[in-house]
């Protein structure tokens, strides 16, 4: 799956135009407002971001993996909200009925979640099952052809936009096979929303608790159609979605690094500008070297992720997607950090960008997997080989 190189370049071109014309301008009034502009979210679903992932047969753009990360790091290289707006539909969200649902559902859900009709989330996260997914609480029991799901989900990104979510419950015993992925309309009775997260950073982007009390669900909604196999839809998921965090992160390094730059180029002390002086020189320096790694690491994965058969996990591509995850996020932290210290005084105050993305960043370390658990599933996969 991808798309021609003319008309993917096309639409690249188109992306990187939308994003200086008009998600730059807009960055202002997104963290004044905590939201992103009605206006601008019809913009992305004309231009197709909603479905860049999804193949054409079922109404997306049909790109590549590698393709997917050129689009994400351009993305990153605005203010994360922006890409949080349609990257549930893109990823987690859509992904688990592309990967391992039937032909039925494929056909009911994708080419609404590709044009923007509907917003999709990913409910694994509970209270007490965060990094430890397996161990997860809500309870799904099959009653007359229909399952009743109780339990809470907590962190879901884009819950209170979601038409639909793809949820993680239990119907079987303990441990991850255990585990079914399920199809959820949003409107079902009995499901309920907590109160908007406040965040350190990434305003804009809306996550809260989803809670289910005798949520009644068809068995035809068990993605795949069969139970027990959610665990490794969402380990599949997830694979992918650390992909394309990697080359958010490496957007964002990217953005940083321009605007270090171009402050250390105006900005004088001691008679001469800032950028004349070598400790200046060196931050610029790691910073660009760090992000040329993370760039080359994202690009390698997304090829090996492209030469792997759709839908299917591959331990050696497991654990470079960690690999990657791990470097780059870790990556753009330090990026961010130098940042700060090369605008000084200036780039703790919140009219420079550099403050704000500074605390925007830090949420890349903890979800797809925090840092921990990507170190964990390398050693692991170290160790079986």
């Amino acid at each position: 799956m991808a798309l021609d190189n003319e008309t993917f370049s096309i639409l690249r071109s188109t992306v990187q135009r939308f994003i200086e014309q008009r998600l730059k301008p807009a960055e202002d009034i997104l963290e004044e407002t905590d939201d992103v502009p009605a206006e601008i979210v019809a913009e992305m679903k004309e231009i197709g971001l909603f479905g860049i992932s999804i193949p054409e047969e079922y109404g997306g753009s049909g790109l590549s993996m590698a393709q997917e990360c050129d689009i994400a790091y351009d993305m990153g290289h605005t203010a994360f909200a922006f890409r949080s707006v349609f990257g549930t539909n893109v990823g987690i969200g859509s992904q688990g009925i592309l990967m391992d649902g039937t032909e039925e559902q494929k056909q009911a859900w994708l080419p609404r979640i590709a044009s923007g009709e509907i917003v999709i989330s990913f409910a694994l996260t509970e209270p007490g099952a965060g990094s430890d997914a397996g161990s997860l609480q809500t309870r799904a029991t099959l009653q007359d052809g229909h399952y009743i799901l109780n339990g809470t989900k907590r962190f879901i990104t884009n819950a209170s936009r979601a038409n639909a979510f793809t949820l993680m419950a239990r119907t079987g015993g303990p441990g991850a096979d255990g585990i079914t992925a399920f199809i959820v309309p949003a409107d079902a009775p009995g499901i309920s929303l907590g109160k908007p997260d406040k965040k350190m950073g990434q305003r804009g982007t809306k996550t809260c608790d989803v809670v289910l009390e005798d949520v009644k669900v068809d068995a035809a909604n068990v993605i795949g159609g069969t139970p027990g196999k959610g665990f490794r839809t969402a380990m599949k998921v997830l694979d992918r979605g650390r992909l394309h965090i990697s080359a958010l992160a490496c957007g964002m390094a990217d953005r940083l690094i321009h605007d270090a730059v171009d402050y250390a180029k105006q900005r004088k002390q001691f008679g001469q500008p800032i950028a004349q002086f070598q400790l200046i020189q060196a931050m610029l320096a790691d910073s660009q070297t760090e992000l040329y790694a993370g760039l080359s690491m994202m690009r390698d994965c997304a090829r090996m992720y492209d030469a792997n058969p759709p839908g299917q996990r591959n331990a050696e591509l497991s654990m470079a997607a960690s690999c990657v995850k791990l470097f780059c996020t870790e990556m753009v932290g330090r990026v961010a950090d130098r940042a700060v210290q090369i605008h000084g005084g200036s780039g703790y105050i919140s009219e420079y960008k550099a403050e704000r993305f500074y605390r925007d960043v830090r949420l890349l370390r903890l979800y797809e997997g925090t840092s921990q658990i990507q170190q964990l599933i390398i050693a692991k996969h170290l160790l079986q080989r």
